[in-house]
C-alpha cells in the first residue's frame, strides 16, 4: 500500500512538472492542466479553473470553473479558494452568496494569501456576508499591505483618508497611497493626486497633483481622466486649456463615468474648448442624468425650459428638475419653485412654490432666498409677514445677491419688516446698483433725487437713473426724461426728455403717456420730430446711442 501511495505521488509530481512546463496560451496546456487535475493536482485544478473563467482556449464557463476551484479549495489551495470566495460574491457559477465569500476569503486570508485578505476586508467595509466592521476591515487591509499587495494598500489608505476603523489621519493615507501608487495602481495614483490637490497629509500642490492623475488617467482610470480635465480646465498646475480639458473629460465620458459626461455637456453648451452645440450639450447632459448625476439633471432641464438643442417643453423641465430636487439639488429646487410659481408645466401653485424655494433656501441658495422672502412679503404660499420677508432678503443680501440687496434696501426704505431707515435703504441699494441691478440703480437714482439717506445731488441722481434706463428700466427711463425736461442734474434739454420719456413709454410705463403729452405742449413741431427720429434711433440701438 505504502508502495502505491508513493508511485502515485510521482506520477501527480511528474504531472505537475507538466503542465507548469506547458504553454499558457495554447490548447495543449488545458490538456495537461486536465490530466493533472483529475489525478487531483491543486495547482492544476485551480489553474484549470482560471482557464474556464476566463475563457482561455476553452469556451468560458463559470459553472466548470466554480467545479474546479471548489476541488482545489478542499485542498487547501489558497488561491483557489480566494478565486471560489470571488465567485461567490460576483454570482458567477454559482448564486451570488456573500457570506459563503467570506468563508473562502477568509480560509485563504488566514493562510496569509493577500488578495483574499484584502477581499475579506472589502466584505468587512461595505458589511457583505460579515456584519461591517471598519476596524477589522482594516486589519485585514493592513496585513496584506503589508505583504505589498497594492489594492490593500490602497483601501488602507482610504480608511486613514476617512477615519473609517482608525483615527482619521492624512499623512498616513498619503503614506499608503504612495506605497500602492509607485506600484503602478491607478486608483491609489488618482487618490493620491487628490491628496495633493486638497493638500491633505501633504503641502497643497497642484503641479504634484497633475503629475499623478495624469499616470491614472494614461491608464485608463476613468475618475483620474475626469480629474485631470478638471486640472485643465481650472489652470490647476497646469496652463489652463479648455481643449486639453475637453479631451480628458471625453475619454471618461466615453466609460459612462457621469461627472464627465456632465462637464463634457456644460463645455458644449457654453462653447468651451469645443465649438458651442446645444445638441450635443443635451446628448452628454441626458447620458449623465441617466445615471442620477443632479447636477445633468438640472441642466437637462434648463436645457428644455429654454429649447436649447431640443424642442422647448416646460413638462420635460420639470420632469428634470424634479428629478434633481428629489436629490437635494438646490439649483433644480429654486428652478422647480420657479415652474410651480408662474404655472409652467404645472397647474400654478404658491404653497408647492414656496416648498420648493424653502429647500433650496434653507440649503443657502442665494436666489432661492430672495424668491422666498418675496413670497413671505406678498403673502403667496404663506400668511404674509414683512419680518420673515426681510429675513430670508437679509441671507441672500449678505452672499451677494443683487435682487435681494435691491429687495432689503426698499424694506428699510419703506419701514416694512425694520425700522424705517433711509441710510440703510442707501446702502443696500448701493451694493445693488454696483453690481449692475437697474432696480436699485433707478431706486439709488431716486435717492439721491429727493435726498432721502444721502444728501440731495441732482448729478448723482442723473447718474444712477442713466445707467438704469441704458438698461431699459422704463422708471428709470421716465425719471431721466424728468430730469431732462426740467434741467435738473443735466441742461435742459426738451428733445433728450422726449427720447427718454418715449422709450418709458413704450416700455409699457403709465406715467409717461402723460408726460409726454405736457412735454410736447413746450417743444415745436421741429424739435417732437427731432425727437420722434431719435427715439427711434435709441430703441433700434438697445439704448446705447440716446441724446
Amino acid at each position: 500500500m505504502e508502495k502505491v501511495a508513493v508511485l502515485l505521488l510521482c506520477i501527480l509530481f511528474a504531472l505537475s512538472w507538466l503542465y507548469n512546463s506547458a504553454p499558457k496560451d495554447d490548447k495543449e496546456a488545458v490538456k495537461w492542466y486536465l490530466k493533472a487535475a483529475q489525478q487531483g493536482d491543486a495547482s492544476a485544478q485551480n489553474n484549470l479553473g482560471l482557464m474556464y473563467a476566463n475563457g482561455e482556449d476553452v469556451p468560458q464557463d463559470y459553472k466548470e470553473a466554480v467545479k474546479w476551484f471548489r476541488k482545489a479549495a478542499q485542498q487547501g489551495d489558497a488561491l483557489a479558494q480566494n478565486r471560489l470566495g470571488f465567485m461567490y460574491a460576483n454570482g458567477e457559477g454559482v448564486p451570488q452568496d456573500d457570506k459563503e465569500a467570506v468563508k473562502w476569503y477568509l480560509k485563504a486570508a488566514q493562510q496569509g494569501d493577500a488578495s483574499a485578505q484584502n477581499n475579506l476586508g472589502l466584505m468587512y467595509a461595505n458589511g457583505e456576508g460579515v456584519p461591517q466592521d471598519y476596524k477589522e476591515a482594516v486589519k485585514w487591509y493592513l496585513k496584506a499591505a503589508q505583504q505589498g499587495n497594492a489594492n490593500a494598500q490602497n483601501n488602507l489608505g482610504s480608511m486613514y483618508a476617512n477615519g473609517e476603523g482608525v483615527p482619521q489621519d492624512y499623512k498616513e493615507a498619503v503614506k499608503w497611497y504612495l506605497k500602492a501608487a509607485q506600484q503602478g495602481d491607478a486608483v491609489a495614483q488618482n487618490n493620491l493626486g487628490f491628496m495633493y490637490a486638497n493638500g491633505r497629509g501633504v503641502p497643497q500642490d497642484d503641479k504634484e497633483a497633475v503629475r499623478w492623475y495624469r499616470k491614472a488617467a494614461q491608464q485608463g482610470y476613468a475618475s483620474a481622466q475626469y480629474n485631470l480635465g478638471f486640472m485643465y480646465a481650472n489652470g490647476r498646475g497646469v496652463p489652463q486649456d479648455d481643449k486639453e480639458a475637453v479631451r480628458w473629460y471625453r475619454k471618461a465620458a466615453q466609460q459612462g463615468y457621469a461627472s464627465a459626461q456632465y462637464n463634457l455637456g456644460f463645455m458644449y453648451k457654453n462653447g468651451e474648448g469645443v465649438p458651442q452645440d446645444y445638441k450635443e450639450a443635451v446628448k452628454w447632459y441626458l447620458k449623465a442624468a441617466q445615471q442620477g448625476d443632479a447636477l445633468a439633471q438640472n441642466n437637462l432641464g434648463v436645457m428644455y425650459k429654454n429649447g436649447q438643442g431640443v424642442p422647448q417643453d416646460n413638462q420635460k423641465a420639470v420632469k428634470w428638475y424634479r428629478k434633481a430636487a428629489q436629490q437635494g439639488n438646490a439649483l433644480a429646487q429654486n428652478n422647480l419653485g420657479i415652474m410651480y410659481k408662474n404655472g409652467q408645466g404645472v397647474p400654478q401653485d404658491n404653497q408647492k412654490a414656496v416648498r420648493w424655494y424653502r429647500k433650496a433656501a434653507q440649503q443657502g441658495h442665494a436666489k432661492a432666498q430672495n424668491h422666498l422672502g418675496f413670497m413671505y412679503g406678498s403673502g403667496r404660499g404663506v400668511p404674509q409677514d414683512n419680518q420673515k420677508a426681510v429675513k430670508w432678503y437679509r441671507k441672500a443680501a449678505q452672499q451677494g445677491n443683487a435682487f435681494a440687496q435691491n429687495n432689503l434696501g426698499s424694506m428699510y426704505g419703506s419701514g416694512r419688516g425694520v425700522p424705517q431707515d433711509h441710510k440703510e435703504a442707501v446702502r443696500w441699494f448701493r451694493k445693488a446698483a454696483q453690481q449692475g441691478n437697474a432696480l436699485a440703480q433707478n431706486n439709488l437714482g431716486f435717492m439721491y433725487d429727493i435726498g432721502k439717506g444721502i444728501p440731495q445731488d441732482d448729478q448723482e441722481a442723473v447718474k444712477w437713473y442713466r445707467k438704469a434706463a441704458q438698461q431699459g428700466n422704463a422708471l428709470a427711463q421716465n425719471n431721466l426724461g424728468s430730469m431732462y425736461g426740467s434741467g435738473r442734474g443735466v441742461p435742459d434739454n426738451y428733445i433728450s426728455a422726449y427720447v427718454w420719456i418715449a422709450m418709458a413709454k413704450l416700455s409699457g410705463n403709465k406715467n409717461s403717456v402723460t408726460l409726454i403729452e405736457k412735454l410736447k405742449k413746450r417743444m415745436t413741431r421741429q424739435q417732437i420730430a427731432l425727437g420722434q427720429a431719435r427715439a427711434t434711433k435709441c430703441y433700434q440701438s438697445n439704448y446705447t446711442d440716446c441724446y
